[in-house]
Order: C-alpha cells, then structure tokens, then sequence
C-alpha cells in the first residue's frame, strides 16, 4: 500500500467499516510506521487491502477488507495469506487479530486459515461490540 492508494483505500474501509472505520489520518500514521506492513489487492483499482503490525517473534493483523463488490472472488483469504508469509519472512512465530464477535464470514476466513479462538474483549470497538482474539502459530 501507498500513499496514492489511500483514496481508494478510505472508500472501502468506510463502505465495510462504517462509524468504526479508520481516518484517513490513522491510515498515513500506519503507513509512516516502520513496523507496519500494508499490502493492497487491485486490478488497476483497489479491490481488497491489508495490514500487519510485526513485533518479531508476534504479528497483529491490523485489519483485512474487501470492497463489498469484490467480495466472495477469495480476495481476502489471499491478503490474509500474504500477510501471513510476509510475518513468517520477517521471523515471526505467533499471530493474532481482533475480529468483531459477530462477523461470521470473518471468523471462518480466519478459521479456515488456522486461526484458533483465544478470547473474547468485551466492548472493545467504539460502538461497544465484542471482539473476538483469534491466534496463529506460524
């Protein structure tokens, strides 16, 4: 990801997020991280994106979307697979993320990639919904 992506970017994080979607400041301030990976997906236009904080020997998955008229293509099982192999290369063993408790297309993409449930963070998203921690050795 980079900076001429970010309009496209902020577009599907607000369609897919909605009031709990990132500003586009939290975007440029990732972005300016050394210890951010970002990646997009596109075809000419930005179709699904990802990003991972990597703290060796742990990762955190910040976040995955796809735009909603992409979804359903496996989009965001390959960033998600991407991010993954990326975290492995930087000599990470340990992965984790935070999904909203009742994303059920979320949970079983991460199921399905390995992930197992950790725990649950009541009230952690602004709007004060559960999240799910769902964690990966790699």
């Amino acid at each position: 990801m980079r900076w001429w992506d970010l309009e496209q970017v902020i577009a599907i994080e607000i369609q897919v997020f909605g009031p709990t979607a990132w500003s586009p400041e939290s975007f440029w301030g990732e972005l300016a991280r050394a210890d951010r990976y970002y990646v997009v997906a596109d075809d000419g236009v930005v179709q699904a994106y990802g990003g991972l904080w990597i703290a060796a020997p742990d990762a955190d998955v910040q976040t995955i979307a796809v735009a909603p008229g992409a979804q359903g293509r496996g989009l965001g099982r390959r960033v998600l697979d991407h991010l993954l192999e990326h975290a492995r290369q930087d000599g990470c063993r340990r992965i984790q993320l935070e999904v909203r408790a009742d994303n059920d297309a979320a949970i079983r993409l991460y199921e399905n990639a390995g992930f197992g449930r950790v725990r649950v963070r009541q009230r952690y998203y602004p709007d004060l919904s559960d999240a799910l921690v769902m964690g990966l050795d790699l």
